[in-house]
């Protein structure tokens, strides 16, 4: 209901003289029915909009709607849902269509399993040398085991040296960076890895990274969800906290050679290029070298793809990387129309980093929760241990993204298979399938899976 503005400046009793500034507040007289109040004529209805492709179809089938180039995409599926006026961000309906028209199988709320790092704070380095931002429980609280961080580092820029209470397990997303360490032994080891390789460092050995001459972006995830970038030892800090005579004491070196230490952190900052020969850099005391077979780098951009159906899949865990204790992982490609299948994990939650192409997942909980979920390059995904989901090539181009558990093999049970290899008259009985999809039944472990499909 609305009251004219030239009826309140008729109310001098109660407002004073008519100024052209009403006061902030109202009059008693707006409370409750008046017979001068007046409603309002806008049509609410009159929202004109033209359905996507499979809008219009039973909600249950719950095809992927593309509101990408949609003019005025409304919250309908089927026969269910209704227009929506406003206001709203249809940016954000047309990049998650599953959210704005859910499919009819969505029910209840399961946790948040997405979240864009384009919507993390960006933490900037020193002078231009990179950046980095951070997804943890803070942002995805139903992520509860797991952590990830997306840094940047320019040409010759430094994360300078550090080491955390949590592992750290990495893939290179582009360019190269030299990685160093000494573990508790003394034993040193540098390499340099490029686009597509990885690395692991255990809790509380200390490392440094530095980008080569094309700078490097790397991912970073760590084995606490409550991990944050802003919590870690780095080597700074810990000089700063120290009395200097007991640095002077500890390095049995004079006072003054501390005298011009940083006050305080660097994080991310330029630094002096990395010699182009690494041996340079190989400093070894007593120990020696940290064994090839104990190594904290494994060069994965060499590693073959398995190939599959619907697209290729690669994994490596502790059985080709055996530092690696407790983190797995899989780089799975999807071509267009494909789908990772129906799985979940035994033994651990999945966190996942979409790298290219778009994609949906239906992230199911028992007993009858269900919710899907739209991706974008750059976002993270978090699937609990043993919930169902599957992930859904809905673009035009390849889908990769990369899938990591916290374990030390890499496992999965497939829908396809469990199914398929259970007798038939056990599946007959409980789903009611006809015998023609009962003779289809694959007894083989699929990952990835085409888009065709065959009339029974």
């Amino acid at each position: 209901m609305k009251t004219s503005l030239l009826y309140l400046l008729a109310l001098p009793a109660v407002y004073g003289a008519p100024t052209s500034n009403p006061p902030l507040r109202g009059s008693e007289v707006l409370l409750g029915y008046s017979a001068s109040n007046t409603v309002s004529d806008q049509n609410t209805d009159d929202i004109p909009y033209v359905p996507v492709p499979g809008q219009t179809d039973t909600a249950d089938l719950g095809a992927y709607l593309d509101f990408s180039d949609a003019e005025s995409p409304q919250p309908m599926r089927g026969s269910t849902g209704g227009t929506d006026p406003g206001p709203r961000n249809e940016n954000y309906d047309r990049i998650n269509s599953d959210k704005l028209a859910p499919p009819g199988t969505d029910e209840g709320q399961t946790i948040n399993a997405q979240w864009p790092m384009g919507l993390s704070h960006n933490r900037l380095g020193l002078n231009g040398s990179g950046w980095a931002r951070q997804e943890n429980e803070v942002v995805m609280p139903g992520a509860t085991l797991m952590a990830g961080v997306d840094m940047r580092l320019e040409a010759g820029a430094y994360r300078e040296l550090h080491w955390h209470v949590a592992s750290e397990w990495s893939l290179v997303l582009n360019g190269s960076c030299r990685i160093e360490t000494v573990n508790e032994n003394g034993q040193t080891f540098v390499d340099d890895v490029s686009e597509g390789d990885v690395w692991f460092f255990p809790p509380g050995v200390p490392h440094s990274i530095q980008a080569l001459d094309d700078g490097v972006e790397f991912l970073l995830i760590f084995d606490d969800g409550s991990f944050s970038e802003d919590n870690t030892f780095l080597a700074t800090e810990v000089f700063a906290h120290q009395p200097k005579a007991v640095l002077a004491k500890n390095f049995d070196l004079p006072v003054a050679a501390f005298d011009d230490i940083p006050e305080d952190e660097l994080y991310i900052f330029p630094g002096t290029p990395a010699p182009a020969n690494i041996s340079e850099q190989n400093v070894t005391g007593s120990a020696g070298i940290l064994p090839q077979s104990q190594s904290y780098s494994y060069h994965f951009s060499e590693q073959p793809a398995h190939e599959a159906q619907g697209g290729s899949v690669k994994i490596v865990d502790s059985q080709t990387f055996p530092i690696s204790d407790n983190t797995a992982a899989a780089l799975v490609t999807v071509h267009p129309g494909g789908m990772r299948e129906i799985h979940w994990h035994p033994t651990s939650d999945e966190w996942t980093f979409f790298i290219s192409g778009q994609a949906r997942a239906t992230l199911f909980t028992a007993p009858s929760t269900a919710t899907t979920f739209d991706y974008r390059p750059g976002d993270v995904g978090y699937f609990p241990q043993s919930n169902s989901h599957y992930i859904e090539n809905t673009g035009d181009e390849d889908l990769v993204f990369l899938e990591v558990l916290q374990t030390d093999q890499f496992s999965d049970v497939s829908l396809g298979q469990w199914i398929g290899s259970t007798p038939k008259q056990i599946v007959a009985d409980t789903l009611h399938l006809p015998q023609s999809a009962l003779d289809r039944l694959r007894t083989e472990k699929m990952y990835v899976v085409s888009g065709s499909t065959t009339e029974i």
